[in-house]
């Protein structure tokens, strides 16, 4: 029961394309205008379909016929029509000698449509059939590379270069799976190879081969010849907002933060900007402008991503917090200014420490960028001292470590007193460590209220 219906399924198929041959002789028929050359050319052609036509009319399993048929529609484009009459043909079964060329044919007629399981199914029993045919091995090694199976699509494409060595596509696509399976030299040998052989190539294919050209030349560490590259890409409609972002990417890990800003710029302007892109973008250029102390600026990319995606990274803590320098002026000096500045602003708080004394500062030193020591004779009514200020700029928490080395600082320049102050907070550790030792511990609420002061 289940052959019979298989068959009568296929006999239905068979009437409908039957039915849409007659449609399209009619169609022929009545058409006119056409040049007397294109009428002479297609008389052969014409013969052939009405005779085709009657012979289906009478069988329409009638597999010469069907060939016929299916020719015609593919060699005019007609990929629908020519998808259903192999589809039909596939069904009955060609003949031997025919079966390659059905097979083939309807495997390009369905990836023609986008169906590519229907054009995986086809190339397969084609590839079987004519294992060294370039046209099957082409495109069955296109389709493994889309599936993702990149040792498949290597052995394939390889063997499409064997045949035809300077087929452009062919030679892309080499390059992209080297690509994917991280074997960069050979990669970039196929992809120059193809960007050579057409290097007036404005399709899209040739704007991502530069792309992944460039990402080559990232991952060999030729940098200078990558940032070249995606620079070049920048304005690419296909692929310039990816270029942008690995351009100012490269920029930012060069600490080149106003190149880094001009390119993610450039990128956010394109349109139809794939979303995690956009938001890549978005956060590292918010976190370049607070490199350059563009706070404001920053904090309006920032907030953007967090209406957009609030769960994104550590967006909404860089908001928080930055809100808060971008309204504090001296807060902001305090832990992002350059080490003059915030050396400035340490020597208003110690001068202001104490009331109504007398301070001297005798030495200050900086430990890179992390803080700053102050070492200050102190007179006031009721006693003198020498005190020894620390201003650590990090907003983390301050460990036991820290505390413990400026104990030792203590000694060493004969201070009575400590002062450690940040604008952070301290660990439970080192809390316990200043319990018995003249070590005040000033934390970042404390601070605040000096630097308003």
């Amino acid at each position: 029961m289940g052959d019979l219906m298989h068959v009568l399924g296929a006999l239905l198929g068979l009437a409908v394309i039957a039915f849409a041959a007659i449609t399209v002789m009619n169609r022929v028929k009545n058409s006119g205008g056409a040049k007397r050359g294109k009428k002479v050319r297609a008389r052969g052609r014409d013969a052939a379909f009405t005779e085709a036509n009657k012979r289906l009319t009478r069988n329409p399993m009638d597999t010469e016929a069907l060939l016929t048929v299916g020719n015609i529609y593919f060699q005019e484009e007609a990929w629908e029509n020519a998808y259903r009459t192999y589809e039909g043909l596939l069904e009955i079964g060609p003949a031997r000698e025919d079966a390659f060329e059905v097979n083939a044919r309807y495997a390009l007629s369905a990836r023609k449509l986008n169906f590519t399981d229907a054009a995986y199914k086809g190339f397969t029993a084609a590839w079987a059939l004519k294992p060294d045919n370039f046209e099957v091995n082409f495109n069955l090694g296109v389709i493994e590379f889309e599936r993702k199976n990149y040792e498949k699509a290597l052995q394939l494409l390889q063997q499409a270069q064997r045949q035809n060595p300077e087929h452009t596509a062919t030679l892309r696509y080499l390059g992209h799976t080297f690509f994917k399976v991280k074997k960069f030299k050979e990669a970039m040998s196929f992809i120059r190879k193809a960007i050579d052989a057409a290097p007036d190539d404005s399709s899209s294919g040739a704007a991502e081969s530069l792309y992944t050209l460039a990402e080559c030349y990232q991952e060999a560490n030729q940098i200078d010849q990558a940032v070249k590259i995606f620079s070049h890409l920048r304005a690419n409609p296909l692929m310039g907002a990816s270029a942008c972002l690995s351009c100012g990417t490269i920029n930012m890990d060069q600490h080149q933060f106003g190149r880094a800003i001009e390119d993610f710029e450039i990128g956010l302007k394109h349109q139809n900007v794939n979303s995690d892109v956009e938001l890549d973008m978005k956060y590292r250029l918010a976190a370049c402008y607070l490199r350059e102390n563009e706070i404001g600026k920053a904090l309006l990319h920032l907030r953007d991503i967090q209406n957009r995606n609030p769960a994104y990274k550590d967006v909404a803590a860089l908001v928080g917090k930055y809100q808060e320098l971008n309204v504090n002026k001296n807060l902001q000096i305090y832990t992002m200014a350059p080490s003059a500045d915030f050396v400035a602003l340490c020597r208003k708080i110690v001068i202001g420490y104490f009331p109504r004394a007398r301070i001297k500062i005798t030495t200050i030193s900086v430990n890179k960028n992390d803080w700053a020591d102050i070492l200050a004779e102190v007179d006031t009514p009721k006693w003198s001292d020498l005190v020894m200020f620390r201003f650590i700029r990090t907003q983390g928490s301050v460990g036991e470590m820290i505390v413990r080395e400026f104990h030792s600082h203590l000694k060493e320049v004969k201070a009575g007193k400590g002062i450690c102050i940040t604008v952070g907070t301290y660990t439970e550790e080192a809390r316990h460590f200043t319990e018995a030792r003249l070590i005040d511990l000033i934390e970042k609420e404390r601070l605040c209220a000096l630097l308003n002061s």
